[in-house]
This record gives structure tokens, sequence and C-alpha cells, in this order.
């Protein structure tokens, strides 16, 4: 009687499917937009000005230790309020079936395997922005899970997500699932070609000084169709 009441009665309230009336769903859906503009505004502005070398004393490796692991804090803060939206949204029957909640842990458990997999193909620098502190890859990944995928990061975090939602049978953990491929859909567009260009500079310094050794970025910017990033870059954290 008292759900019935509450549907009937809450615009924002569709029974079974979504509470859009509580406010722990917009701070998860604000987080999971502000967390890929953060990292790209925050290393756009390092490669071009150096901000955060320049604070640690030119400590180009250190400053993307620390830029990494603020990444992968908000990222767990962007986890936590996912959880605690989920717990305020109704359930749905149909997702309650057992079908569905071996799917989400399948989900969950390829898409955990896809990004820690992916972190130790990459290493730290490789993961987190390196390429934007001068810290170039020489090759491209192609070992397991970049065989499979592209950004096997993001999409490895897309299905963390969905896993989830759909464990816990929450419709609104699918919304929210789309949400972030969406999020993370644009941020390739904007993230994949700039990383081609830094390494297609390099590649173009290089062979101007006829150098054999090691690609340096402290001055690359164009467009590559071989770029390590093209294919390996990722920011995500599950």
């Amino acid at each position: 009687m008292v759900s019935f009441f509450k549907a009937k009665t809450n615009p924002y309230y569709f029974p079974d499917l979504l509470d859009a009336s509580q406010p722990t769903l917009y701070y998860a859906a604000a987080q999971i937009v502000a967390n890929p503009l953060f990292w790209n505004i925050v290393a756009r502005n390092e490669y071009r000005n150096k901000t955060i070398t320049k604070v640690l004393g030119g400590r180009n490796y250190l400053g993307c230790y620390f830029l990494g692991a603020t990444i992968f804090l908000i990222g767990i803060f962007r986890d936590h309020l996912y959880n605690e939206a989920l717990k305020a949204q109704p359930t749905h029957p149909l997702l309650q079936r057992d079908e569905f909640k071996y799917l989400g842990a399948v989900l969950f458990g390829l898409g955990n395997l896809f990004v820690l997999t992916s972190m130790w193909a990459l290493g730290v620098t490789g993961t987190y922005l390196g390429d934007y502190f001068g810290i170039l890859m020489d090759h491209i990944v192609t070992d397991f899970p970049f065989n499979v995928m592209a950004n096997p990061m993001y999409w490895g975090s897309s299905m963390s997500f969905a896993g989830v939602a759909l464990w816990f049978g929450k419709p609104a953990g699918l919304v929210l699932t789309v949400l972030v491929m969406i999020v993370y859909y644009v941020a390739l567009q904007f993230e994949e070609p700039f990383t081609n260009n830094i390494y297609a500079r390099a590649a173009a310094e290089k062979k101007k000084r006829g150098s054999s050794g090691a690609i340096s970025a402290s001055s690359a910017t164009s467009t590559a169709t071989d770029a390590p990033a093209a294919r390996t870059r990722s920011k995500a954290s599950a």
C-alpha cells in the first residue's frame, strides 16, 4: 500500500525501475562525468605547461605517479557513489532471476580481468597518462587484452558497472552504466587524436635528429596511425 501510494504521488518514482528523486543518483552521475573531464583537463595542461612537473621540481615520473594516484582515488570515490546510488534504487523482479545474477557475476569478473591485465601490460606510466609527462611507450602493446579489443580498460570498467547493476537487480544501475559508456566514448574522441599527435611529433623529431634512442615527448603533437596509445590508452578504474 505504501509503495502504491508512493508511485502515485511521486512523479519521479517509477515502480521497480527508477527513483529519480534520490539525490545519490545525481551524485553518482556527476562523478561519472567529472572523472574523465578532470584527467583530460589536467593532462592537457601538464603536456602544454608542465605544471605538476614544475611543482615537483622537474620530476616527471613523480608527477605521473601523483596524477595516477589521484585518478585511482577519484575512481574509488566514483564507485562508492555508484554503490550508494544503487542502495536507494528499486529492484526489478525480472533482474532478480538467477540467470541475470550469474550474468552480472560474469560481466564483473571479465570487466575486472580486462582492467587489471591492461594495467599490467601498460605499467603505471602507460596506464596513467605518462605520455603527457613526456614518458612515451616505444611500441604498441598487442598482448592480452589488447588483442581482444581496443581500449579494454574503458570497456572493462563499463562491464563491471553493468555487472554490479545486474547482480543487485537495479535498473538504475544499467542507466548509469549507459552514462559511463557514453562518457568514455566521448572522452576517446578527444583523447585518441591528441595522444596520436604526441607520438607523431615525437616520431618526426626522432627522424629529424636521426636518433635511434628512446623517443622524447618534450615537443610532440601531430598525427600517427601507429601510436601505441591509439589502441592502448585508458585511465578508467574498475
